[in-house]
């Protein structure tokens, strides 16, 4: 039986320090919304109380850029967020904190793989792209099961990438092809 989540709609968290370049590994990291990111998070807000059919149910990743994002544009359609830790960004393991260009030098092998989507690729001590899609598939059927819809999930760049390789019916190795800004809204 095919995976039905129509009515479910996902956001991007607002902007972060490890967003800005140089740019870090974030994964499990616990890192806050910078003031760009909490002003991205209000406009957010406004985009979804100017919609035809308002949200229903709000849903977040626990980690707390999703999170704060989630209460911040909840406030502007009367939602709180209920978390689900289903939701967060790939565990990238002992990359994370770490910025982008110390692990390509480290690591070139590795990070050359990862750029690339390799399907084998696991981060070290973390998840592979098939683990954080095949859970965030997961938290998204259940939210979908519970309603009310439409749904909204504020979740992380990675996991709606991997959520775009599905609604396109591309394999993961397609992950880069898509480009998810901070507070981007995509449509399942």
């Amino acid at each position: 039986m095919a995976l039905d989540l129509d009515g479910v709609i996902l956001a991007r968290h607002g902007e972060t320090k490890d967003n800005l370049p140089p740019g870090r590994f974030q994964g499990w990291t616990d890192t806050p919304l910078n003031d760009l990111g909490r002003r991205q998070a209000f406009d957010l807000g406004g985009l979804l109380a100017a919609r035809a059919e308002p949200i229903a149910s709000l849903w977040a990743s626990d980690l707390s850029r999703a999170r704060e994002t989630a209460s911040i544009a909840g406030a502007a359609i009367g939602l709180r967020p209920m978390l689900d830790w289903r939701l967060r960004e790939g565990n990238r393991g002992r990359w994370e904190g770490y910025p982008f260009d110390e692990i390509k030098a480290s690591e070139p092998d590795a990070y050359a793989a990862w750029r690339a989507a390799d399907l084998s690729f696991t981060f070290p001590s973390g998840e592979s792209l098939q683990d954080l899609q095949d859970r965030v598939i997961a938290a998204l059927a259940d939210i979908r099961a519970r309603g009310p819809l439409p749904a909204l999930a504020v979740c992380h760049g990675g996991a709606i990438r991997t959520m775009l390789c599905w609604r396109e019916g591309k394999p993961l190795s397609a992950f880069w092809e898509f480009d998810v800004a901070n507070t981007a809204v995509v449509t399942l």
